[in-house]
């Protein structure tokens, strides 16, 4: 772009030399009009080391390219970033957006779908091999992308490999895992006792009580979260393959202080706290953790969650998305195609929290960082085959809250009624996820005429 308008100006200069030798008067010189740059926003969130390298990125692309300027704005988390894309904000032209919070952008029609966009021939995203196929689904929309994928991280137990150590265990003729990164229920269970044993004065394992925490147990069971994949009216706790996951469970996670935190441990610090401190077998998690894990000294790795019959799991998963307002859909789509390179994803991978969507950098050193702890980082790969994506649904917060008590009870001490209470739970979640229609008001009589 500059070496035309400067081999413009030469030309222009040239003319009005050779016009000065003629004794006929020049004619006027059009002179080149400077072109204003396209300028676009981007929000992201996430920890400050990871948000430090979206910002190198921002201003290297700012330097390479001077008619499209891109201003980075920043959310303290993914709730604030979530208000901040909200209708009658200001959205930003291209923003990082967590998947549980798509179907709220959809609906508030803030957004964009990027899909053809990127798949025009001088940016040609390969959706095909370069996505996994489920993440390209989660963020699919009326036969159309909404976001491309960028993050895909899988829940994964995290386990202390100082309290749970597996030659040891086989040495002790325990069940102990035979593949890398895959156990059984079973081994899980032997794996959390054997943390717990009294020589250690730790805890074996902590799940939290949540639909989150829950789901991968009763999905490997056979079980489902919900009614219906697409749009649920209820949750399906008390199905009966739900039932018996939970009840498998149960059995072990319902074993204060011997193999999981008391109350009065967990209300003195949480159960990562305890992890970190070595006091904790084991904590389910994201990516995101390792970083934080890394600096405590703690040695740990990583294995996919239990089976129960089937590997399955649940995910974090991110897409970048752009407003339907942005000053240039092919500026925009040009900047989300320049995050998601390869090379782009691998610098943002290198910090240390985000399991890339992207393929190529997934399996590079980049991500895997060999050498470093986690040891088997692979286990992220692998599970991320086994995601299941939940239904779009823009009550996420509001479905937790609404059963947040009836799953404290399936955790609490006590005889457990699991019928009872797994219905309590299907029958509270129909309040937020299929709420009666509000009833017509009789309609205002007329005034009497005088």
């Amino acid at each position: 772009m500059r070496s035309r308008r400067a081999g413009a100006l030469v030309a222009a200069t040239a003319l009005v030399l050779l016009a000065g030798c003629t004794t006929d008067k020049a004619p006027p010189v059009d002179k080149p009009t400077p072109t204003t740059p396209t300028t676009l926003s981007f929000s992201t969130y996430g920890p400050p080391a990871e948000v430090a390298v979206y910002r190198r990125l921002v201003e290297a692309w700012n330097i390479d390219h001077p008619d499209e300027q891109v201003t980075l704005r920043t959310a303290a988390d993914r709730a604030d970033q979530a208000s901040l894309v909200a209708a009658g904000g200001s959205v930003p032209d291209v923003f990082l957006l967590d998947r549980l919070d798509l179907a709220q952008v959809i609906a508030d029609d803030v957004s964009q779908p990027v899909g053809d966009l990127l798949d025009e021939p001088d940016r040609d995203v390969d959706f095909g091999d370069g996505y996994p196929i489920d993440a390209v689904g989660a963020f699919a929309n009326d036969n159309d992308l909404e976001c491309l994928p960028y993050g895909f991280s899988p829940m994964v137990m995290y386990v202390n490999t100082s309290l749970i150590d597996f030659t040891r265990m086989a040495r002790r003729g325990l069940d102990v895992p035979t593949q890398p990164g895959r156990w059984s229920f079973e081994q899980f269970a032997e794996g959390a006792r054997f943390a717990s044993r009294p020589a250690t004065r730790a805890a074996g394992v902590q799940i939290e009580p949540t639909v989150e925490g829950l789901a991968p147990f009763i999905y490997s069971g056979g079980g489902d979260v919900f009614d219906d994949d697409t749009t649920p009216t209820s949750l399906a706790f008390s199905e009966g393959d739900s039932q018996a996951a939970l009840a498998t469970t149960l059995e072990l996670l319902r074993n204060p202080p011997s193999v999981t935190l008391s109350d009065q441990q967990l209300a003195h610090k949480s159960a990562l706290d305890w992890f970190k401190a070595g006091k904790l077998g084991m904590i389910a998690g994201y990516r995101s953790l390792v970083p934080e894990l890394r600096a405590t000294g703690v040695t740990f790795d990583v294995m996919q969650m239990p089976s129960l019959g089937d590997e399955q799991t649940v995910a974090d998963i991110t897409g970048l998305c752009m407003s339907k307002d942005a000053p240039s859909a092919d500026a925009a789509a040009d900047f989300i195609y320049y995050l998601a390179s390869s090379e782009s994803v691998a610098s943002v991978a290198a910090a240390g929290y985000l399991v890339p969507a992207n393929l190529e950098v997934a399996t590079s050193d980049a991500f895997l960082q060999p050498g470093r702890q986690p040891l088997t980082a692979t286990v992220f790969n692998d599970a991320a085959r086994n995601i299941v994506i939940p239904p779009m649904l823009s009550v996420y917060p509001e479905l937790e809250e609404s059963v947040a008590n009836d799953i404290q009870r399936l955790f609490s001490m006590g005889v457990l009624n699991l019928p009872l209470v797994t219905s309590q739970i299907d029958t509270d979640s129909q309040a937020v996820l299929s709420p009666p229609e509000p009833s017509e008001s009789a309609s205002p009589s007329a005034s009497p005429s005088g």
